[in-house]
């Protein structure tokens, strides 16, 4: 798990990055909650899908957006974070130029920045979405979703009440063929706190059902981008 220094729009971006199993093992990029509110790539969330991905022998990278930890530059109201992602999801694919397809998750704010980023690279082929702070961003641009993934949402979160969410993204519009899953986790605030391991599980159960379907979709594809 070596420490990375990406070259970032505004500076560099600290992160923490796993080779991949094989030659060909798909892409996974985490990112983190809200900078302004104590988000970094250490949050048990962010390390926990980390390493999810990692076990699974995916190239996986977390990082620090923009004035977190050692990355330079500050906030920028997500408009520069999404830059962040972007770069970041680049310099992995630098590295593993046969990867088939890539994965985003993200918790909170960075599954509000995860989501705009699979809409703009058609190498994404799914997501997992953990708290989206849907009363907070407009998720309008999912018009239509083009990939597959999962929601993941506390029954008792105080920030982003389960109700905002499920009222926003029964919404959104998806591409033939595309599902966007919702589950509620019983008993679960905002951050997860007592209940990573029943996050850790949905998260598992869902990848394990999902991946054999896109591995099958893509293995006569050529990686795109």
């Amino acid at each position: 798990m070596p420490d990375v220094i990406i070259p970032g729009p505004e500076g560099r971006l600290e992160g923490r990055y796993s080779p991949g199993e094989a030659d060909n093992a798909p892409i996974a990029l985490i990112c983190h909650a809200h900078p302004l509110g104590g988000g970094n790539m250490e949050n048990h969330t962010s390390v926990m899908m980390y390493d999810i991905f990692r076990k699974r022998g995916f190239a996986t990278l977390r990082f620090n957006f923009r004035g977190v930890g050692r990355s330079q530059g500050s906030y920028d109201q997500g408009l520069g974070e999404l830059s962040d992602a972007a770069t970041a999801l680049d310099w992995v694919q630098a590295y593993n130029n046969n990867a088939p397809f890539s994965w985003v998750a993200g918790h909170s704010f960075g599954a509000w920045v995860g989501m705009q980023l699979l809409m703009r690279r058609p190498e994404v082929a799914g997501f997992i979405s953990v708290a989206p702070p849907t009363n907070m961003y407009d998720f309008n641009f999912l018009a239509p979703c083009p990939a597959s993934g999962i929601i993941l949402h506390g029954s008792e979160d105080k920030i982003v009440p389960y109700d905002d969410m499920e009222r926003m993204m029964s919404k959104v519009r998806v591409q033939k063929g595309i599902e966007i899953e919702r589950e509620e986790v019983p008993g679960a605030g905002h951050m997860f706190s007592n209940h990573l391991e029943e996050l850790e599980k949905r998260i598992e159960t869902y990848l394990n059902r999902r991946l054999p379907i896109v591995i099958e979709e893509r293995k006569n594809q050529r990686p795109r981008r």
